[in-house]
């Protein structure tokens, strides 16, 4: 019981710094979000694994889905770095999105296949000792395999979604400048 409330006390503090180390060079608050929706579809799929796989949760899965939640992330964080540099090149939000989900969908599906295949031989081991191992290997492989699917629908949609939620408030303020999500970037460091 005490390892559990310690373990969830690390996740907030990890999704915290997650959170903290996104918005930092996005220079945004709500892009870090729009990448870190991600991962509570890592932990269904770390769920569903766990279920598919016939093992129930234990403090190592959980230890699996907290480290999970930085991996899951990687993904959606390729996807909107990439969109971001396309906006600042003049590109329209909608473009951008579309052009950054064809040019990184192999990256981030090589990702993802390849930190499956690497836990794939300790997810499916039969030994003994491993016993111990599998179900972190389980909520890590799984989780970003699902993750990975929804990120590849889910991110583009609510980047969209930001920019409308923006030009909304840009008709509703008609007294205030122009505000859209290329402003907000961060300019680029010479």
């Amino acid at each position: 019981m005490e390892s559990t409330k310690s373990l969830l006390v690390g996740l907030f503090f990890a999704l915290f710094a997650i959170y903290v180390l996104l918005a930092v060079p996005f220079g945004s608050y709500y892009q870090p979000i729009i990448v870190m929706i991600a991962i509570p579809f890592g932990i269904v799929g770390a769920v569903l694994g766990h279920m598919l796989m016939g093992y129930s949760l234990s403090l190592m899965s959980m230890m699996g889905i907290v480290a999970l939640c930085g991996v899951v992330v990687n993904d959606s964080l390729i996807l909107i770095d990439y969109t971001n540099r396309l906006r600042r090149e003049g590109i329209s939000s909608l473009e951008a999105i579309y052009q950054a989900g064809r040019r990184r969908f192999r990256p981030i599906l090589l990702t993802t296949l390849t930190t499956f295949g690497g836990l794939s031989p300790m997810i499916f081991e039969t030994s003994r000792q491993a016993r111990f191992m599998i179900p972190m290997a389980i909520s890590l492989g799984f989780g970003i395999l699902f993750a990975t699917s929804i990120t590849l629908v889910l991110v583009p949609c609510l980047y969209i979604i930001a920019e409308d939620v923006l030009r909304f408030i840009r008709r509703l303020l008609p007294f205030s400048r122009e505000l859209t999500l290329l402003e907000l970037l961060p300019k680029e460091r010479s």
